[in-house]
């Protein structure tokens, strides 16, 4: 399988060339290849989240290089990265941010209203048949408000997968949820992650979780430890 993600000697500091600049990330070398299920681990501090935002083209290195789907971020201005980011990677964060106002459907919808402006009938399905995925039928024209947490999760998974992205992002998904509906988050994006070759880095600190994907990466100090 093709790289989905790689991070050739990526460092991140902040304030950086002044007196108080401060280094978070040191150098990491990272390689995420179609379909595989990465666990990123580390304690607080350990620069997870500085990590996350970068590989998110939220926050830009200051040095090394990061391609995704083979392209190298490195020359691309905003505007560039933010149609690289719609289009290729999907978030799913510890709070859901879910739209209050709005439907199970409405929310899915909204990656794709935001790409092409207005919707249309196929978004429509498209959003249908994400919900379908993630056993949310019967939940499709319900306000997220009226859902639990663990479901509300689940609307948020079929967001991210709305432009059909070839790297999920997770960022602790399942860090406010009991442990049996933390276990259906984490079997759901298993699931897609097998049934669609989706890339997908989590971020956790459940080790039992962890345990379940193909790999995991230590990260400690701002350097990948194991």
């Amino acid at each position: 399988m093709a790289d989905v993600l790689r991070l050739d000697g990526i460092h991140k500091a902040y304030n950086a060339g002044t007196p108080i600049e401060i280094e978070v990330l040191h150098g990491i070398d990272l390689v995420l290849r179609g379909g595989e299920f990465c666990a990123l681990m580390g304690p607080s501090g350990s620069g997870k989240s500085t990590l996350l935002n970068v590989i998110g083209l939220l926050d830009r290195p200051t040095g090394g290089r990061l391609f995704i789907d083979g392209r190298d971020t490195g020359g691309l201005d905003d505007h560039a990265l933010t149609l690289l980011r719609g289009h290729s990677i999907g978030f799913v964060f510890q709070y859901h941010y879910l739209l209050p106002a709005f439907t199970a459907a409405e929310n899915v919808l909204m990656p794709m209203l935001v790409d092409r402006g207005r919707p249309d009938a196929a978004m429509r399905r498209r959003a249908e048949e994400l919900l379908d995925s993630v056993d949310l039928a019967r939940w499709r024209n319900s306000l997220v408000t009226n859902m639990s947490g663990g479901l509300q999760q689940r609307v948020a998974v079929a967001r991210a997968l709305a432009m059909n992205p070839s790297l999920v992002l997770a960022d602790e998904p399942t860090g406010n949820l009991d442990t049996k509906a933390a276990q259906g988050v984490f079997d759901l994006m298993r699931r897609v992650n097998r049934e669609h070759g989706t890339t997908i880095l989590l971020v956790t600190h459940n080790h039992d979780l962890a345990a379940q994907c193909d790999r995991i990466v230590q990260l400690v100090d701002g350097r990948v430890v194991a």
